[in-house]
């Protein structure tokens, strides 16, 4: 069995009514409760394109990427590939999905094992998912394709910058030829001049190799750039979601118009002052209140929906 790919501009990925709660222990290890960190998200993903998923630290958005690549088994809910549906299938039977649906994490010497060379590290998903394959061939194609060739390839992670080493990490994820990735806070930790060649790269690999992302980010002036369509969730829920420019000329629910002036702030500091008290403000809980209880994505110009 082969994970199936829909034509170009078909829903690659479907979410229906997707919650994720995890228990709440006291400090004596008894359960109190449980938190609901993905709160019944209706959401598609479109093969091509690159779906950003934003919001404050907490929100949700890290659970739902790792709820889509079943890396988190959901509470409720459906996730559907290509049409077929993963969360009923047994897990002996989502090995093609495996292959088919990559991550790249935020902290790339994290992701990497420090003992082995690069090329090493591109071959180990190779050979565990595609037995059959030349893994080394393969993997030097993936590293030759994020700019890490010759010698290099036989170096071990610390001798990597840390740009170098979020390339080693893509390499990982795309050697194995995925049609769906995602991007988990991918340039967080690289300075501002290696975002954009990371980012630029990205970019390439999406249109040569026909990638489709999930790109979760804060940063907000990377997401403005680079998503076809922006997804705002806070508190487990999708608040607002339609095309990136959209959104960003014309947000329609108050966290998203909250977040939006926080984290575009031209002041560093400023921005951090605003996103620590977002969730705070009055007219953002009235808003809260107002879309609880029966609350759905609504409409409001073609493709751009908000919680209502």
């Amino acid at each position: 069995m082969s994970a199936p790919t829909p034509e170009a501009g078909r829903d690659l990925i479907e979410v229906r009514g997707l919650v994720k709660t995890f228990p709440v222990r006291n400090a004596w290890g008894r359960t109190q409760g449980t938190v609901r960190a993905v709160d019944g998200v209706d959401l598609t993903i479109r093969r091509g394109e690159t779906l950003a998923l934003v919001g404050e630290s907490g929100s949700g958005k890290s659970t739902l990427g790792r709820c889509l690549l079943q890396m988190d088994e959901p509470t409720s809910g459906a996730v559907t590939y290509g049409g077929v549906e993963l969360t009923s299938l047994p897990r002996a039977k989502r090995a093609p999905f495996h292959r088919s649906m990559q991550v790249i994490f935020q902290d790339p010497f994290s992701s990497l094992n420090p003992h082995r060379s690069a090329l090493q590290n591109v071959m180990e998903p190779l050979t565990a998912l595609e037995p059959g394959a030349d893994a080394r061939a393969r993997a030097l194609e993936a590293l030759a394709a994020v700019g890490i060739d010759g010698d290099a390839v036989h170096r071990r992670p610390r001798a990597f910058s840390g740009g170098q080493r979020q390339r080693i990490v893509i390499a990982r994820a795309i050697a194995v030829r995925p049609g769906f990735v995602v991007c988990d806070e991918p340039l967080s930790a690289l300075d501002m001049s290696i975002q954009a060649q990371v980012t630029d790269l990205l970019l390439r690999l999406q249109r040569e190799l026909d990638l489709t992302y999930l790109f979760i980010s804060h940063d907000l002036s990377v997401v403005r750039e680079i998503a076809t369509r922006t997804a705002v969730m806070n508190r487990g829920r999708i608040v607002e979601l339609g095309p990136t420019a959209e959104v960003f000329a014309s947000p329609q629910h108050a966290y998203t118009r909250h977040l939006l002036d926080a984290a575009l702030s031209t002041d560093p500091a400023t921005a951090r002052r605003r996103l620590a008290r977002i969730s705070s403000r009055p007219d953002f809980e009235a808003a809260e209140s107002d879309s609880a209880g029966e609350a759905a994505l609504v409409e409001v110009s073609p493709g751009h929906l908000v919680l209502r």
